[in-house]
């Protein structure tokens, strides 16, 4: 009976949906299936829920994930004693221009949850196919340049370590979205479905801005809209999520290339959606070798080297 009344107020939730009349198709039907899924999984309709129930699913959680404890660790020693990992229902903006070894670091995390922590991971590339995140996520497990790798100019040990990293990644619980044109509630409903057949444990979005909203408003507001429904997301799904995201050109225009808050592309709600924003900023390439020397004598010239920035 007690299934029976939640499916009832879960009935009423989806009838009031339909007669919101401002509401975006799409973004109903999302609403909706969201809903449906929970019932699914044994879970209320979003209602108020007593605390002694959620302390019972806190502690019943902890125990059955296939992950120990609450976080997920990125696998960067520095990065996890600053963060202390990366949070249920946290939004985690981690952004660049381009180029910066943005895709790049958002794969380490996911390897390092997946291979480390057996953590379910879900990636949505939307910039690269499958098959290129696969090719360099292979090259850093063996250690093989991406260049050779794609021409298939790697040498007979190189060949082996390549062998051995097929073989640690295809054991890793990471599920790779690559569709071209993607919009944000057409994301959603994927990442629910795969919740509910597979489980996830930390979603990868890449990248933000080339995700689509519902077509019907401006850039800032599209973006605005994109970024709330990742945050709902993440805290729906009751995963951290790493939204990947560009930073506007005005940080080559100022004196100092120090990523800041503000220079977050398109919209300031990706700032106020955010619980962690991680800039990732590389002194060369704003400088020549020969200007830093003059200017930091004492100091090698960064070349290659990349800071990673907590905002």
């Amino acid at each position: 009976m007690s299934v029976m009344r939640h499916l009832i107020g879960a009935a009423a939730q989806i009838e009031a949906i339909g007669y919101e009349g401002s509401i975006d198709v799409e973004e109903a039907l999302g609403k909706a299936e969201s809903i449906l899924l929970r019932m699914r999984r044994g879970q209320r309709p979003w209602d108020f829920v007593p605390i002694r129930e959620l302390l019972h699913r806190y502690f019943e959680e902890t125990e059955i994930r296939p992950f120990e404890g609450e976080v997920i660790y990125s696998g960067f020693r520095a990065l996890d004693d600053k963060l202390g990992g990366l949070r249920r229902s946290d939004m985690i903006v981690l952004a660049a221009r381009p180029s910066l070894g943005k895709t790049s670091l958002a794969l380490s995390i996911a390897r390092n949850a997946a291979v480390n922590q057996k953590a379910r991971v879900a990636i949505f590339s939307i910039e690269m196919s499958r098959d290129q995140l696969v090719q360099r996520m292979l090259s850093s497990e063996a250690g093989v340049d991406s260049h050779r790798l794609r021409l298939g100019q790697q040498s007979e040990a190189e060949g082996e370590r390549l062998i051995e990293a097929t073989g640690i990644l295809s054991e890793a619980p990471i599920y790779i979205d690559d569709s071209p044109v993607l919009r944000v509630t057409e994301m959603k409903s994927k990442a629910r479905q795969l919740n509910f057949e597979r489980g996830i444990d930390l979603v990868i979005v890449d990248y933000l801005q080339l995700l689509r909203g519902n077509g019907r408003e401006n850039r800032v507001q599209e973006i605005t809209e994109i970024s709330r429904s990742l945050k709902e997301l993440a805290r729906e799904l009751n995963v951290p999520l790493i939204a990947v995201s560009q930073l506007s050109r005005a940080i080559e225009w100022r004196a100092t290339h120090r990523p800041q808050l503000s220079d977050l592309r398109d919209s300031g709600s990706i700032e106020q959606d955010a619980d962690v924003v991680i800039f990732i900023s590389r002194e060369d390439q704003y400088i020549q070798k020969d200007e830093w020397e003059k200017e930091h004598p004492d100091e090698a010239y960064p070349k290659g080297v990349a800071d990673i920035i907590i905002a």
